[in-house]
């Protein structure tokens, strides 16, 4: 190797290692030449050894008392990184360095990279936060509820739309009801070649629309566990209300229950609406939830949480099972969010299966793809299988 190739070897490793005389990169007997670095290599091993080289037990809200140091810090993490690291150091900071107190800085809030764990965290923290940081916090809530928008609103309406159309087509539309291309289609063999038309013996129409076609419940876990799927299941939740066609509700819960439906117009307000922490009540939500489906057979209610029951697990069992039985199609999401698979109660899994009633964890680019399936009137644990979705206690995965 050559000695430029060597060089730049062990500057790599000395980026890698960090400083100090355990990395073997100091200049010692018998290790070379120490590693020098540049003003720009040593800004980077700064940034990282703030985070990385700092006792967590002894530097409690690291990286100094001040605000524009974290805020100027940030600036240098994205600089040298991309955004998907930088998200993964801000997550590394906040549990080693405790920044919790640093995210009430609105100037530190100004300079944060937006992502879905770090609205979770501003959520958790927004009944403590000091007046002057809420209007930043509610800002970067705002971006990346926005964001969010953006990417999921289309799939959401694109599979829904689409999934109560081909429910409710009927062959004796009104001129205003017919679906041309599918009448088309389905009349091919009517095909008149003298004329050069098609004469339709059968009219496919799109049927008559009504207020709603489906009602919607979600109903939220806001324990703190269940963070991050409480911020997407807000975001499909307004999604959803959007649609005339559907009627949506959304529920959530932990030892008390708050219906946020009327806010459903605004993410950002269901977010907020939403305090997270506390104990676990699901048969408390269940009840509630019970009390304003008016049309079971037209209801897909998605329960959203990790199953671990705080109050009476008989009951929650056996007002699901009523609540199956009545018509309702129940589905259990473990979570709904990018984090892999979930902690959760694998007894109450098991008995929901027993029910017909599958539980798994959901990615949210697979939801629009659920919620068509659930509307259309499927079988959600064959199309979970399908995806590779595990289903906990049925078997399928």
């Amino acid at each position: 190797m050559t000695d430029t190739g060597d060089t730049e070897r062990r500057r790599r490793w000395r980026l890698v290692l960090g400083g100090g005389d355990a990395d073997g990169l100091a200049g010692g007997p018998g290790e070379g030449a120490p590693v020098s670095l540049g003003s720009l290599d040593r800004r980077m091993d700064d940034a990282l050894s703030g985070l990385y080289d700092a006792d967590p037990g002894a530097r409690r809200g690291g990286l100094g008392a001040s605000a524009p140091k974290v805020a100027r810090w940030l600036a240098d993490l994205r600089e040298f990184f991309p955004a998907d690291v930088v998200r993964v150091l801000q997550g590394d900071a906040i549990e080693r360095l405790d920044l919790q107190q640093l995210l009430f800085e609105p100037e530190m809030l100004d300079g944060v990279e937006p992502d879905v764990n770090l609205v979770g965290t501003l959520l958790s923290l927004k009944g403590v936060m000091p007046g002057q940081a809420k209007d930043a916090a509610r800002a970067v809530v705002r971006r990346v509820v926005d964001d969010l928008t953006r990417r999921l609103e289309e799939p959401t309406r694109a599979a829904v739309t689409g999934s109560l159309n081909r429910a409710q087509r009927n062959f004796r539309p009104r001129p205003a009801e017919i679906d041309w291309d599918r009448t088309i289609r389905a009349n091919l063999k009517s095909y008149q070649p003298d004329r050069n038309t098609v004469i339709p013996e059968r009219l496919v129409g799109m049927g008559r629309r009504r207020r709603s076609l489906r009602d919607i419940v979600l109903c939220l876990d806001q324990s703190g566990s269940m963070a991050s799927s409480v911020v997407y299941a807000g975001v499909f939740g307004a999604v959803l209300a959007s649609l005339p066609a559907v009627s949506t509700r959304v529920v959530v819960f932990d030892t008390e229950v708050a219906d946020l439906s009327e806010h459903l117009d605004d993410p950002v307000d269901v977010l907020y609406g939403i305090q997270l922490g506390g104990g676990t009540d699901i048969n408390r939500a269940l009840a509630y939830c019970q009390g304003v489906i008016r049309r079971p057979e037209q209801t897909v209610m998605v329960l959203i949480s990790d199953l671990f029951e705080g109050g009476d697990e008989r009951e929650m069992l056996a007002r699901t099972r009523t609540l199956k039985e009545s018509g309702v199609n129940v589905i259990a999401l473990l979570a709904l969010s990018d984090d892999g698979a979930p902690s959760y109660d694998h007894g109450v899994a098991r008995a929901f299966a027993a029910m017909g009633i599958p539980a798994f964890a959901c990615t949210p680019d697979h939801f629009p793809g659920l919620m068509a399936a659930a509307i259309r009137g499927d079988d959600v644990a064959a199309w979970a299988g399908e995806l590779g979705l595990v289903v906990r206690g049925g078997g399928v995965g």
